[in-house]
């Protein structure tokens, strides 16, 4: 049978155990030492265009893409990202597969080279290149795509 005494003492080490594990949840993290080197690093690491480079050797391909147009085509390479028209209407992931099938053709890498990272529910999506080719190489031949 539990007594009062010893319901207590139970509660006050459930109490303590709480206060320590939520403690170390809320602690407050260490500031990062910066100084003018490692800012100067960090801006050069920004990405100057809508490719940027991957952790794994690869790069990534900012799309603007563009279903239901009548024909596929890349329409402008910005900063921000890369314009492409896509012949195939946006259901059932129609537009994803043509826009990848085509982005093949265009930077003439095989289909296994180039795939859908992120955004298949979006027109905002990012393209994941593994092939071994230069990142100016890839935006030079989408540029010559894009002036047609």
């Amino acid at each position: 049978m539990l007594t009062l005494r010893s319901y207590l003492k139970r509660m006050r080490n459930a109490f303590a155990f709480y206060r320590k594990q939520n403690f170390a949840k809320n602690k407050m993290p260490k500031k990062e030492k910066t100084s003018k080197n490692t800012q100067v690093k960090k801006q050069a690491e920004a990405p100057t265009g809508p490719i940027s480079k991957l952790k794994d050797g690869g790069f990534a391909i900012a799309i603007h893409a563009k279903p239901g147009a009548k024909q596929n085509a890349v329409t402008d390479v910005s900063s921000e990202a890369v314009g492409v028209a896509i012949a195939a209407p946006p259901t059932d992931g129609e537009a994803n597969a043509e826009l990848v099938r085509y982005l093949c053709k265009v930077l003439e890498l095989k289909k296994s080279e180039v795939m859908l990272d992120k955004g298949s529910k979006s027109r905002e999506k990012v393209i994941k290149v593994t092939a071994s080719i230069s990142e100016e190489e890839v935006l030079e031949r989408l540029k010559r795509e894009a002036a047609g």
